[in-house]
C-alpha cells in the first residue's frame, strides 16, 4: 500500500488512504477482508485493479454488509447499522 503512494492512518492502523487531485480512495483492511471508498468511480476501480494485480483477490462488488455493520444507501448518502 505504501509503495502506491497510500498513507497510513496513524490512529487506525487498518486504514489507507490516497488523495490525488481532490479526490481520494480509502482502503480499509480486516483480517482477509477489505472495503474500498472513494470519492469516483475511476479512483475505485484502479485501487481494485491494481491490488487485484499484486495479490489473489475475490471482487464482490457492491458491499451491504462488512464486519457485521449493514451499509445502506440513502439520498443523502450511506447509514451503517
Amino acid at each position: 500500500m505504501l509503495s502506491n503512494e497510500f498513507k497510513i492512518n496513524k490512529v487506525y492502523k487498518f486504514v489507507y488512504v490516497k488523495n490525488i487531485n481532490k479526490s481520494y480512495v480509502t482502503v480499509y483492511l480486516y483480517v482477509d477482508d477489505m472495503l474500498l471508498l472513494g470519492g469516483n468511480n475511476y479512483m475505485i476501480k484502479s485501487t481494485n485493479k491494481s491490488l487485484t494485480n499484486k495479490f489473489d483477490m475475490k471482487n464482490l462488488d457492491v458491499s451491504y454488509v462488512i464486519l457485521g455493520l449493514k451499509i445502506s444507501r440513502t439520498y443523502n448518502g450511506l447509514v451503517l447499522s
